[in-house]
């Protein structure tokens, strides 16, 4: 939990190159708890006998996804939903430098080890499937408080249902935790399911970095 909280702040407050930094030594001192706990490979969803099922759930799942986007943004009704400001002045390096570096590394190598690998895999050993999956979507959910807290002003669409008053602000924070604890819980039975921490990853990086590029596209 101290690892984590001190990662959320610091990986809020830098990007880019200190924020890759930080997000591998996150992942080193996640792993090193792990291990100091007496957990195994097999714990965090990393077993050499399960990368190959994992692979397969998470490139059937990137796919799935790529479809879903493409018809969210052909049709006109959930176009929008794709509008965000954070693409003004963003080129197309800035793009693949955030798809093929930034998310992968800074974002979901990062919470799929803390979440769906280190504290599933250490609160399932002593509490089950259940209680790893309600401490570990709660948290995924609480992680998401600073990183959307201007979300309501960045994002048209959100902009029309909260508004950009404070209130607005408070109640878009509120349902990004919601929802991602929602997703989290999502993610978990993913990796329950596959056995493996590719799955939820496979996921988690098809989702933000497939919703950069659509979103990129259409800007």
């Amino acid at each position: 939990m101290a690892v984590l909280v001190a990662a959320n702040l610091v990986m809020h407050r830098w990007s880019g190159l200190f924020g890759l930094v930080a997000a591998v030594v996150v992942c080193v001192l996640l792993l090193g708890v792990l291990r100091w706990a007496g957990g195994a490979r097999a714990d965090v969803g990393l077993a050499p006998g399960t990368l190959a099922r994992g692979a397969r759930w998470a490139l059937a799942l990137f796919g799935v996804v790529g479809v879903v986007y493409l018809v969210g943004a052909l049709l006109p009704a959930t176009r929008a939903l794709f509008e965000d400001r954070r693409y003004d002045g963003m080129s197309g390096s800035d793009l693949v430098l955030r798809i093929f570096v930034l998310v992968p590394v800074g974002t979901v190598l990062v919470e799929e080890i803390a979440f769906r690998g280190v504290l599933y895999g250490l609160v399932c050993r002593a509490r089950g499937v259940v209680g790893a999956t309600v401490v570990s979507s709660l948290l995924f959910g609480l992680w998401h408080v600073l990183p959307s807290l201007h979300l309501a002003t960045a994002k048209p669409a959100l902009t029309t249902v909260f508004g950009d008053s404070v209130l607005g602000a408070v109640l878009a924070t509120l349902s990004t935790v919601l929802f991602t604890a929602a997703a989290g819980v999502l993610f978990c039975e993913l990796r329950r399911r596959s056995g493996s921490l590719l799955a939820p990853l496979g996921l988690h990086w098809a989702l933000n970095a497939l919703g950069y590029l659509v979103g990129f596209l259409l800007h």
